[in-house]
């Protein structure tokens, strides 16, 4: 992930998503994530003040990353069909990308304690971003009506999809193979002219 921080916290901050993810959060503990970022402690401490402080900062960066993306890439889209097609693009590449981030999230979903309900929060946020688009394409007659939640959900399905898919294979993903599959698939779902 790409966002301004210091050299020595960015360390600490990528090794304890890589350790999070292999471990799962409950098990990463800051002495392991200080080992293996090569700092002391007290630097883990300084920059974070806690192991739940980097989550949070995981889960924050996580969606402005996709929050961007997703603006960039569908600002001049003319069609809602065309900007759900970008987010799947978007997602597929974010997984492939950043598959310890999505694995951090996706382990971390269920539950309820407070990193569960904030992994739910940051997901759900995600998911309406999709479902204003799905109103709009439906509005604008090019979708087919329906529960509007449940579609965009399914969108975003893609992102579990596409690292089932990759795990799976366990080697490299084709992104634009992957990509028109789930093309594939959506348009004939959800576009009244399935182009």
């Amino acid at each position: 992930m790409k966002f301004y921080m210091n050299k020595t916290k960015r360390r600490i901050f990528n090794t304890a998503i890589k350790v999070f993810s292999e471990k799962g959060y409950d098990n990463a503990s800051t002495e392991e994530i200080t080992a293996i970022a090569g700092v002391a402690k007290g630097s883990l401490y300084y920059h974070f003040g806690k192991k739940e402080d980097i989550f949070d900062m995981l889960l924050n960066e996580g969606i402005n990353l996709l929050r961007n993306n997703i603006e960039i890439k569908t600002k001049d889209c003319k069609t809602a069909l065309e900007k759900i097609k970008a987010i799947i693009l978007i997602q597929i590449k974010v997984t492939v990308k950043y598959e310890d981030f999505l694995n951090v999230v996706f382990s971390q979903i269920w539950g309820e304690s407070s990193k569960n309900i904030k992994c739910r929060k940051v997901v759900f946020e995600y998911i309406k971003i999709i479902e204003k688009i799905v109103e709009e394409g439906i509005e604008k007659g090019e979708f087919y009506d329906g529960d509007v939640e449940a579609i965009a959900s399914g969108i975003f399905g893609v992102t579990c999809s596409s690292l089932i898919y990759r795990l799976k294979k366990n080697r490299e993903v084709d992104v634009e193979r992957v990509y028109r599959g789930f093309i594939d698939s959506v348009t004939r779902t959800i576009s009244k002219n399935n182009t």
